[in-house]
């Protein structure tokens, strides 16, 4: 048999030359130095993936938006495909990504939140008055929940909050520039109040890591962001593991009517930051990761503030890494926010057996939320702590925990309440009743995916696991009160326009269901029996709550008011 001559492609058979250039776009020696300017000024230059997010943030701080050009070149420095920069750079919200030769984006950006609190209360026409009135150069977008829903309707002047809006003030702040002060709570106030007891104790050996896990455990503590998995048994867990181990604050709160992790930070961040070093102690932690949500550049500041105030008072500990989220309210979800903190786009990963393994760059890893690390000083500051908090609880419920309660009360904020308060004795005992002229007729006991309860039903004790028989569930403690003046149909409609938005995409059941369940209540008439069976093909197939948690509120709607139901 003779041989096959090989067959040619555009010239004789031979052998391949080398390639003189790699293949696709190659970055201008202009777009190398432009980066790196940028990356030095922010402190951000070191080609590290996990500084991946920070450095997209320094481009578009710097530049307005991310240039095409910009990111080839950040791979290039990365030594990572372009495609691996693009695809984490347009996930995020909150990026702008431009071809080189496009306009730069309008100069200012005012930005109004449809979350349900503000829709509620008229966000729909400040949109709407605010882009007719609009000068020149300034955009007006709409936006998801920004984490103020007390102080409702809610706009910002970039990331800036402005709250409550009206769209004269807030086009005169666009114009002239918000004045932003950082927080004024210090070291030496929050030391006189009684601040880090528990920390001197953690320093000086008396409070050993053993100890630490035996009072919390006494306590009852439990997550605060949603799950309420017991704090001691992840800690246990965790030390189950060989180190080095990472512990990770979870500040990154999106849930429309939440803001509890706000008002932490705004009120005592020292506590915050005293509790997150305790439990790295605790956890034999070598750093601590702290990613907070890029709606808050204020508390950002605040945060960045008191952490120079440990490091000047010398203040040993664990090195402390402060990370901006970048709009994605699915990296509240902890694998979500994990992927992100390794600067990868924040799709949830399949959980393992048990809290700890495979976390952070592999590590064994704790994820805390903020208030839960609110806690933590009190509790441990002295061995009564323990008991003190698990005696403040109802109706067999342990501790207290903060709820943040909005919509239709006279006052409407952050309340400090035991575990176990009803919804009416939030309303009526913390929150001064329901708001002139409206009539108490149903609620959200945990915030956008807890489900819709009646009134009827608002002495059940808002725990961990009470609302299960519902339907429902606490979550993260916000509570958003309707009345007779609301339609419900349209508070589900704005429900699952949100999840539709922030549905990360990664898997099906979410990403076309959370579509289709708008489509279905956009309709004149809605299909009950579709929306139901929708629904359980999401919970059961979607790989984290957002799915599987989504078509709550549309399940209570049609179990408790069907008479609301188009």
């Amino acid at each position: 048999m003779s041989a096959t001559k090989p067959l040619a492609f555009g010239g004789a058979a031979g052998p391949r030359r080398p390639r003189l250039r790699p293949r696709g776009r190659v970055a201008t020696a202009e777009a190398h130095a432009a980066v790196q300017a940028a990356l030095a000024a922010s402190g951000v230059a070191e080609p590290r993936r996990d500084l991946l997010i920070e450095q997209l943030h320094a481009l578009q701080d710097r530049f307005g938006c991310l240039r095409e050009g910009h990111l080839v070149a950040l791979a290039e420095w990365h030594r990572l495909a372009p495609v691996e920069v693009f695809e984490a750079a347009s996930f995020y919200a909150h990026f702008e990504i431009l071809p080189d030769d496009a306009p730069a984006p309008p100069p200012v950006t005012i930005r109004v939140c449809e979350g349900l609190p503000c829709a509620m209360a008229g966000a729909g026409a400040l949109l709407e008055t605010a882009r007719e009135m609009a000068p020149p150069g300034t955009r007006v977008l709409a936006s998801p929940c920004m984490g103020n829903c007390h102080r409702a309707p809610v706009a910002a002047v970039g990331f800036e909050p402005f709250a409550p809006a009206k769209a004269e003030a807030l086009l005169a702040a666009a114009r002239s520039g918000l004045a932003v002060a950082p927080g004024t709570q210090g070291l030496e106030e929050y030391r006189a109040r009684g601040g880090h007891v528990a920390l001197q104790a953690a320093q000086a050996g008396r409070l050993t890591p053993e100890a630490a896990v035996a009072i919390v455990e006494r306590a009852g503590l439990r997550g605060l962001g949603g799950a309420g998995f017991p704090t001691a048994r992840k800690w246990r867990l965790a030390l189950a593991h060989p180190a080095p181990r990472h512990l990770v604050v979870n500040a990154d709160e999106g849930e429309p009517g939440t803001f509890k992790d706000r008002f932490c930070l705004e009120a005592e961040p020292h506590r915050v930051l005293e509790g997150m070093l305790v439990a790295a102690h605790a956890i034999g932690a070598e750093a601590c990761w702290i990613y907070l949500r890029d709606e808050y550049p204020d508390l950002r500041r605040v945060v960045e503030h008191a952490l120079e105030e440990l490091r000047g008072a010398g203040i040993a500990g664990p090195p402390v890494h402060l990370r901006r989220g970048a709009g994605a309210y699915i990296c509240g979800e902890e694998t979500a926010l994990l992927e992100s903190l390794e600067g990868r786009r924040g799709y949830p990963r399949h959980k393992p057996p048990f809290p700890g393994e495979h976390g952070l760059f592999g590590r064994p890893t704790v994820v805390h939320n903020v208030e839960t690390l609110w806690w933590l000083p009190g509790i441990l500051a002295a061995p009564e702590g323990a008991d003190r908090y698990a005696s403040a609880g109802r109706r067999g419920a342990k501790g207290e925990r903060f709820f943040s309660v909005s919509g239709r009360v006279r006052e409407p904020g952050v309340k400090r309440a035991p575990a176990g308060v009803t919804a009416r004795e939030l309303i009526e005992e913390f929150s001064g009743g329901m708001a002139e002229g409206h009539r108490f007729v149903g609620y959200l006991p945990g915030g956008a995916s807890g489900g819709i309860l009646p009134a009827r039903l608002a002495d059940m004790p808002l725990d961990v696991g009470a609302l299960d028989a519902e339907g429902c569930f606490v979550g993260s403690g916000a509570v958003v009160v309707l009345s007779d003046r609301d339609d419900l149909a349209e508070v589900a409609r704005n429900l699952l326009r949100f999840f539709r938005e922030e549905s990360c995409g990664q898997c099906t059941p979410c990403r076309v269901g959370t579509a289709k369940a708008v489509r279905l209540l956009d309709a004149p008439a809605w299909d009950r029996a579709l929306l139901g069976e929708l629904g359980e093909a999401m919970a059961d197939g979607s790989i984290c709550g957002l799915g599987q948690a989504a078509m709550n509120p549309v399940r209570s709607l049609l179990r408790f008011f069907p008479e609301e139901v188009p």
